[in-house]
Parts: structure tokens; sequence; C-alpha cells
């Protein structure tokens, strides 16, 4: 049996007014996974509980199986485990964007998609204007790093689980002033922030940025702080072997922590511009060497954060006609028995440009999978289902199974 699982982040969302009150996975034209629901079935499950983050660590965690009530410890240990970097039992991993930040306003979670080159550039000036000893800022991929506390018995970190921090692309166009860290350790967060707008106010590459009528990164944001995670094998959970395409550091982290390969293709970016025939030609590719292959595409989370509803729908019909296509055809062309399933993570809502709590859409065929009465995939036909999961992490064994 082959199972594949397809990931299209963020993308259900709320009806919209300019759509006629369908939803931007409605109104997409998706003939693939309307073929999925047709031949099999449509429910919805629930990624993020209540009391936790409504965001892609959490709710990847729960649709990858695990349960985040018991093994979620924060968003930037698992992007550190991507990394490849150990956390000791003292250390703990904070998440470190670039941003912009203009009058008190979220003009951008990302400092303009800043490329990963300035982005290292302006941490090593971070690094060196540092005066902690026990801090370390890692350069990741574009305005996404990472800041590390190493911690000891002797000099123990002074953050606990009751820190809280908020993620910048929850603040995207609002006011930041109410929502500095706060808790355990905030001081010291909040004064790095606010160092930061002077190792990078008079900064090359700013000058740079500047120049070229780009965004400058006004500052550094921290938040998704925790320790690691200690995540059973999924190997060991249900007896097969996975591999994972994403460009995001954190399913990178997931899927290292769970000993899921990761397969790099070249020109995924993360980002709308992303090479999406490229990724599923490489998914069907790894089908000959691994038992299950999740492909994860930011497009359409990213397309809400930016408010934008035609780059979302467009997203959704470039993974439906260049990833869930190919690779149904495939499954269907090769004789052997498979499941795939479609499912976004968690919603993230075009008139909020932020992750919110709620159910999600998915739908499976395959294999021993006798189809419903539903005939497309969209978070009404789910919502009518009669399938539904509160404890989202139960899809995976029930995909599985």
């Amino acid at each position: 049996m082959k199972y594949v699982i397809i990931i299209p982040d963020g993308c259900a969302d709320e009806s919209q007014a300019e759509l006629d009150g369908q939803t931007p996975l409605a109104a997409a034209v998706t003939p693939a996974m309307d073929k999925i629901a047709t031949n099999g079935i449509v429910g919805c499950a629930n990624h993020t509980p209540a009391h936790l983050p409504a965001g892609s660590s959490v709710a990847n965690m729960s649709l990858l199986g695990y349960d985040p009530i018991k093994n979620y410890t924060g968003r930037a240990p698992l992007e550190a485990a991507a990394q490849g970097i150990e956390l000791g039992e003292h250390d703990w991993c904070i998440r470190c964007n670039l941003v912009t930040v203009t009058d008190q306003t979220m003009t951008s979670f990302t400092a303009g998609h800043i490329s990963s080159q300035d982005g290292k550039a302006l941490l090593k000036t971070a690094q060196e204007n540092c005066t902690h000893s026990q801090l370390e800022f890692i350069p990741g991929v574009s305005y996404r790093n990472l800041l590390m506390f190493r911690g000891s018995p002797d000099s123990p970190a002074p953050f606990s689980n009751e820190t809280r921090a908020t993620p910048p692309h929850d603040l995207s166009d609002k006011s930041v002033a109410e929502d500095f860290p706060r808790g355990p350790g905030s001081k010291l967060l909040c004064d790095l922030m606010n160092q930061s707008t002077d190792w990078f106010s008079e900064h090359s590459v700013n000058k740079d940025r500047q120049n070229n009528d780009q965004l400058t990164a006004t500052n550094i944001w921290l938040w998704g702080l925790g320790q690691r995670p200690n995540l059973t094998p999924f190997s060991q959970l249900h007896g097969i072997n996975g591999a994972m395409i994403t460009a995001v550091d954190l399913l990178r982290g997931l899927a290292a922590l769970i000993g899921w390969d990761r397969i790099e293709v070249p020109g995924a970016t993360g980002y709308t511009d992303t090479d999406y025939a490229a990724k599923g030609k490489y998914a069907i590719d790894a089908l000959e060497k691994y038992d299950l292959v999740c492909v994860h595409i930011e497009a359409p989370d990213e397309s809400s954060h930016e408010g934008d509803l035609a780059k979302k729908i467009t997203s959704l019909e470039e993974i439906d006609n260049k990833i869930v296509g190919p690779i149904l055809e495939h499954l269907e062309a090769s004789g052997e028995e498979f499941r795939i399933l479609v499912t976004p993570d968690h919603p993230t809502y075009l008139s909020t440009k932020t992750h919110t709590h709620g159910n999600v859409p998915f739908t499976i065929c395959g294999s021993g999978i006798s189809a419903d009465q539903f005939e497309n995939y969209n978070e009404s036909n789910a919502e009518s289902s009669d399938l539904k999961m509160l404890n989202g992490w139960e899809l995976m064994p029930f995909f599985l199974k």
C-alpha cells in the first residue's frame, strides 16, 4: 500500500462576498481534488486545540498523528530540528523573524520577504552586538531565523511554559504596542527586540534595500519559544516509512523528529512562486522508495497572510493541476493499492490575514474507501459530513487503517 498526504497549508477560509458567498477552495477550479471527493469521502478535523496557538506548528503536529496537548513544546524547537540543531535539557529555542514595523504597526512580518543573504548579514550584526554569552543567533531561510539560549543547571533560561509571545503574522497591519512578549523572561526578549532597531537602523543591508525601493528590516521579532519535544518515531507507531517534501523548516523539523526523510526540491520556495510541478514530480519519484510521501505547500497560507484572494485561488488551482492531479493519475495507473489524503492544517482567513482555530476539510480516496454522497471538496461539504474528528490527531490512524 502506498500513501500520499497533500497539505495545502491554510487553504480553509470563510465565504467571500466577492465570490458570491463561496470560499476560495470552493471557487477554485480543482478537478483532481473533486475527483478524490467523488470517489472517496469528505470530512472535517480540528487540529488546533482551543488552548494552544492556532498555528502551523500545533496543527501539523496533530495532522501527522501526534496529540499536541501531550507533545507540543513550541514552534522554534521544531525548526531547530530541521537544521540539525541539538537542544540540551536546559536549552531553549526562540523563533526570530526579521520584520518591518512602521509607527508601531506591523507593516511586514517578512521584512518584504527579505533574502537569506540579507538576513544572514543582519543576524551577524545582531550577534556581534549581543552581550549575553548564552544567546546565539542562527540564520535560516529569508525572514525565518532562530535564537538559541544555551542553559545549564547553574545558569538556566529565565523562560517557562507561562512565557507568551505573539506570532508576527498575527499582527499584519495591526499595532504591535500591546503584543510584545510577556511573562517569565519577557524582559530579555523585549530588550533584544528594542535593541535590534538600533543595530539595524544604519545597516548597509537596509540602506541598499531602501535604495532599491524594498522594505527594510527594522528589527527582530521573538516568539514561538520552547524546549525540545520527544516524539515517538512514526515507523514505530505505524510500521511504515515516510518522507516529507516542503520548503518550510517547521515541517522539515517535524519530519526529522518523527524519523522521516526530507526530500529537497529545487525551486521550492515556501511562497506563491514555488515550483508546484517539481514538487509533484519529486513526490511521484519518492513513491518508489517510501510507503508514505507527504507534500506540504505553503502558498495558500502566504496568500491569506497577504490578504490576496486572487493569489490564494491561483495557488489552489496550481496545487490541484500540478501536484494532486499528477500524483493521483500515477497512483491510479500503478496497479498498486493506495490511499491519498488532501487536507490543510488550519484555517487562515483572508479577512484577518492570520491563522485561526476551527475545523478544516479533508478528503480521502483509495483502497478500502467507500464513496460517500459528496462530489466536491470544500468546507461546506466537510461541515455537512457525519465524519468529524474533534481530535485531529486521530485522522492519521484513520487514514492508515
